[in-house]
C-alpha cells in the first residue's frame, strides 16, 4: 500500500478474464462501445506474446456498505481505466462477442501463423485467406478454450502442413497458450479517495488517454449496480443519447431484448422519429440535469458518494443511501426523458431565438436551463404559464454574462443552494440585478463584442435577438434572419473583406469583427460584391427614388430605414468608406448593445 490511496498489483491474463467472469472486477456492459481498431487488437496480443509492457490497468473499489440487517455488503471493483484492453482480451482468447460503436454486437478474430518467418507477421486481423491458408490458424481463441487438446491439435495441424518441425509447433503453441499467463499491471484506487484525487491519478498515470470525467465515475458505479437497477438506467441515458443523435439506430436498439422489456425502452422510443438537433445531449449533460433538478446539488462528484451510499456527515456507507439515491436518479431521468418536458423546453429555446445549434456555445449554460425547466415544474410559486418566460431569461443572461463557463459546477451549486434559500423569483431578481446593470448594457456589453470570434455568446445573443424580433435580413423585405440561419444563408461583411484588404485593413481580427458581420441573402452578397458601403447603399437610396431595383428588394425609404434599424446599421452608412471604418464598428456595438437589451426586457 503506497499512502494508502492505492495498491499496485499483478494479474495474469487468465485471472484478470477469471474475475470479470466472477464478477469481482465489473465492466459495465455498455459503459463504452468498443472503438479500437482491429489492428490495435492485433497488436495488443502481439505485445503479450512478445512480453512487451501492455500498461496498468486501473479499478476503483466500491465501499463495504452498512445493510439494513446490520452486516456489510463488500464492494466490487469497478473498472475505471482499460476497458479497451479488457475488452480485447475478452475478444480475441475468451472468444466473447464485443459491442461496436453502432451497438452492434460481433466478434473480432485473431489468426496466427506458427511458421511466419517474419515475427511482425505472426498474427493478423483474420479475413478470408486466413481460412483457406492451412498454415494460419483462423482464431486463437480455440487455444485457450477449456477443452483445447494441445497434442491433438497439433497432430492435425502436422496433417494440413506435412512439413512442419513438430518440436517447434510445441513450443510455439506453448508460447502462444502463454499470453494467459503474462502479467498485466493493475493499480486498485481505494474507496476513500475523493473523485477529484481519482481522476488526477488517473490524468497522471495516462497523460495520452481520454482523461475522465465525472460522468465516466457515475457511468461506471450505475451499470455495475445490478441490485438497484443502475445498469438498466445506465443503458436508459446510453441509448437515450445515441438516439437523439442519431435517430435512425432505433432499429439496433430494439435488439436488445433485455432493455425492451424494461419500462424505459417505451418512454424514449419517441426520438426515433426526432430530429431536432437543437439539444442533443450526451451522457454527461443527461446525469447532471437529472442528477441537479432531484438532488439541488451542482457537482457530479457528490451523486459518485451518494450512489456509493456516503453520508456526508458521519463519513459512512450505507445501502439505505444507495437505494434512496436510486430512486431520485430514476426520477430525475424519467422526467428528463419525458416527450413532453423535452420538447417544451426546446420550445423555449427556439422560441427566445436561438433555433439552431449555431448559436448556442455552451452546453453547460443549456444543462443549467433545463434543469431550471424541470425545477420549476415543481414550484407552486411559479404559473405554469410563467415557467417558459422564466427559463427563457435565465438562459439569456446566463449566456451574456458566460455564467456557466468558468468552474461551471460550482457555479452551478451555489445557483441551486441560494434557489433552494431564497426561492427562484427572489434570486432571480438579485443575479439579474447585478448581472444586468446599466453599466452591463451600456459598457461591458458592447466591449464584448469587440471579438473577431463569430461564436461568441454576446454575437449569438444578437442572432437570437434578430430572429425573436421576427427581424428582416439586410437589404431584404420578408426574408427573415430566421430563413437565412436555418435554410440557405451565410455570415458575410458588411464593409467587403476584400474592399478593407485592398485599402489597407489587412489584419484579419480587424476586418473580421462581429461588429462587422451579418446575415445576408446570397444574392445580395453577390450584388455587393467588393463595394464600400458608401457605393452600394447609395445604389439602395437611388432605387427608393427611381423603384429600379437592382440590389435587395428594397424600393421604398420607410421600409429602408426599418431595415437599417433591425440590422443595427448606422444612419450615415450612406457616406462610409474606409476611413469611417472604426466609427461604423463603434457605433454598431453599441447599436446591437441596444438591440439585445430590447430583445431581453421583452421577454
Amino acid at each position: 500500500m503506497i499512502g494508502e490511496k492505492f495498491t499496485l498489483l499483478q494479474y495474469s491474463v487468465n485471472g484478470i478474464l477469471g474475475l470479470i467472469e466472477t464478477q469481482q472486477f465489473v465492466i459495465p456492459e455498455i459503459q463504452r462501445p468498443f472503438v479500437w481498431k482491429k489492428s490495435q487488437v492485433r497488436d495488443l496480443i502481439d505485445s503479450l506474446f512478445n512480453g512487451y509492457p501492455t500498461g496498468y490497468i486501473i479499478t476503483w473499489k466500491n465501499p463495504d456498505v452498512q445493510t439494513k440487517d446490520g452486516g456489510k455488503s463488500n464492494g466490487k471493483h469497478v473498472l475505471i481505466d482499460g476497458q479497451q484492453r479488457i475488452t480485447a482480451l475478452m475478444a480475441a482468447i475468451a472468444g466473447k462477442e464485443v459491442l461496436d460503436e453502432d451497438f452492434n454486437w460481433g466478434r473480432i478474430k485473431i489468426a496466427f501463423n506458427p511458421l511466419a518467418t517474419d515475427s511482425t507477421k505472426r498474427f493478423a486481423v483474420q479475413d478470408a485467406s486466413h481460412l483457406k491458408d492451412k498454415r494460419w490458424i483462423p482464431d486463437i481463441s480455440v487455444v485457450f478454450a477449456t477443452d483445447f487438446r494441445q497434442r491433438a491439435f497439433e497432430n492435425e495441424y502436422a496433417t494440413l502442413n506435412p512439413d512442419v518441425d513438430l518440436d517447434m509447433l510445441s513450443d510455439i503453441i506453448g508460447k502462444l497458450k502463454g499470453i494467459a499467463n503474462r502479467q498485466i499491471g493493475v493499480i486498485e484506487l481505494d474507496h476513500s479517495l475523493e473523485i477529484d484525487e481519482v481522476t488526477e491519478i488517473f490524468i497522471r498515470i495516462n497523460s495520452k488517454g481520454t482523461p475522465l470525467s465525472q460522468s465516466d465515475f457515475v457511468m461506471s458505479k450505475m451499470a455495475a449496480d445490478i441490485e438497484h437497477g443502475g445498469n438498466t438506467l445506465r443503458k436508459t441515458v446510453d441509448y437515450f443519447c445515441h438516439l437523439a443523435a442519431k435517430p435512425e439506430f432505433y432499429s439496433q436498439m430494439i435488439r436488445d431484448k433485455g432493455f425492451q422489456g424494461s419500462l424505459y425502452a417505451e418512454k424514449i422510443k419517441w426520438l426515433a422519429n426526432d430530429y431536432d438537433d437543437i439539444y442533443d445531449p450526451d451522457y454527461g449533460d443527461m446525469l447532471r440535469v437529472s442528477f441537479m433538478h432531484q438532488f439541488r446539488r451542482g457537482k457530479l462528484a457528490d451523486l459518485v458518494s451518494l450512489l456509493s451510499g456516503r453520508d456526508f456527515e458521519t463519513k459512512e456507507y450505507r445501502d439505505d443511501i444507495i437505494e434512496d439515491s436510486y430512486k431520485k436518479m430514476d426520477a430525475g431521468i424519467q422526467k428528463f426523458i419525458n416527450e413532453y418536458n423535452f420538447h417544451q423546453f426546446i420550445m423555449a429555446i427556439r422560441g427566445a431565438g436561438f433555433i439552431s445549434n449555431k448559436l448556442l456555445n455552451s452546453a453547460m449554460t443549456l444543462d443549467f436551463a433545463y434543469t431550471l425547466y424541470l425545477m420549476l415544474l415543481d414550484d407552486p410559486s411559479i404559473p405554469n404559464e410563467q415557467i417558459k418566460r422564466y427559463v427563457q431569461k435565465w438562459f439569456v443572461m446566463s449566456t451574456l454574462t458566460s455564467r456557466y463557463i468558468g468552474s461551471p459546477e460550482t457555479v452551478m451549486d451555489r445557483d441551486m443552494r441560494s434557489i433552494a434559500e431564497k426561492g427562484f423569483k427572489n434570486f432571480f431578481s438579485e443575479v439579474e440585478a447585478s448581472a444586468l446593470s446599466d453599466t452591463f448594457w451600456k459598457v461591458t456589453l458592447p466591449q464584448n463584442l469587440e471579438t473577431s470570434s463569430v461564436n461568441s455568446p454576446a454575437f449569438n445573443t444578437f442572432m437570437a435577438a434578430q430572429i425573436n424580433l421576427n427581424y428582416n435580413s439586410m437589404l431584404m423585405n420578408g426574408t427573415k434572419i430566421a430563413d437565412l440561419v436555418n435554410i440557405a444563408g451565410d455570415v458575410h461583411h458588411i464593409f467587403p473583406k476584400a474592399y478593407l484588404k485592398n485599402n489597407g485593413v489587412d489584419n484579419k481580427t480587424k476586418y473580421n469583427q462581429v461588429a462587422n458581420y451579418i446575415y445576408l441573402d446570397t444574392q445580395v452578397n453577390k450584388a455587393i460584391s467588393d463595394d464600400a458601403p458608401c457605393v452600394y447603399f447609395a445604389k439602395v437610396k437611388t432605387q427608393c427614388e427611381t423603384k429600379q431595383v437592382e440590389l435587395g428588394n428594397i424600393s421604398d425609404e420607410s421600409l429602408l430605414k426599418s431595415n437599417l434599424e433591425e440590422n443595427c446599421i448606422p444612419e450615415n452608412i450612406f457616406l462610409m468608406d474606409v476611413s469611417a471604418y472604426d466609427e461604423f464598428l463603434n457605433e454598431r456595438r453599441k447599436m446591437m448593445a441596444a438591440l439585445i437589451e430590447k430583445y431581453y426586457k421583452g421577454l
